[in-house]
């Protein structure tokens, strides 16, 4: 390893750490993760007793490639992003979701006071995120973390997550390209629903696992 990439990946640890004990204070179970194998060790171990797995349409998440071992060990996986769903068949998956065991996404944007922001077009993850699924697990790239405000992580998620995430989903939106936000008012404009969860919600169980790695957008 470089002596730049130690000290990256140094400096990212104490952020990551920060985040943790943030999110600690705000009620959340918080897991520092050096790299992405031990999120997916976390995630293999808490998701034992579960029968069904939603998926919320994390690139984190599925980068992991978690879904795959879980399905191997008899889980059912309820994931709406899967190729060949009809549009009914793929809100039929989201409304499951909503009750599944186990529910793993990302999030688009974490504050090193503890904050979870988000921006959806559907809202299916994020309500899933707050009430509903037995226990949720979050997985928070190091490229998440955002050193200020709700507001800069509002700034965060518009710059880096909205435009690729448009681009990559074929919406016909500027962003989706120009890489830049115009707040526009396109039919397929997928900033519809911005939440900030500040504290643990009171009958869920999230999980938070901050990863010392670029995870997603």
């Amino acid at each position: 390893m470089s002596k730049t990439r130690e000290l990256t990946d140094w400096t990212y640890e104490q952020k990551c750490e920060k985040a943790v004990e943030s999110l600690g204070k705000n009620g959340f179970t918080a897991v520092y993760c050096p790299t992405g194998q031990e999120a997916y060790d976390y995630i293999v171990k808490e998701a034992a007793d579960a029968a069904s797995v939603g998926f919320g349409g994390s690139m984190s998440v599925a980068d992991l490639k978690v879904a795959d071992r879980l399905k191997e060990e008899g889980k059912e996986i309820l994931n709406h992003s899967l190729p060949g769903l009809s549009f009914d068949e793929r809100v039929a998956v989201m409304r499951r979701q909503l009750t599944c065991d186990l529910f793993l996404t990302g999030t688009n944007a974490v504050t090193l006071s503890g904050f979870l922001v988000n921006i959806d077009a559907t809202g299916n993850r994020v309500g899933s995120m707050f009430f509903g699924p037995k226990k949720v697990i979050v997985v928070a790239g190091r490229n998440k973390l955002v050193d200020g405000d709700v507001g800069a992580a509002v700034k965060r998620i518009k710059d880096c997550a909205t435009p690729p995430n448009a681009r990559r989903l074929n919406y016909n939106t500027p962003c989706s390209k120009t890489g830049f936000c115009s707040d526009c008012n396109s039919p397929d404009r997928i900033c519809r629903i911005t939440t900030i969860i500040d504290r643990k919600p009171r009958l869920t169980d999230v999980r938070v696992l901050v990863v010392n790695e670029d995870m997603g957008l």
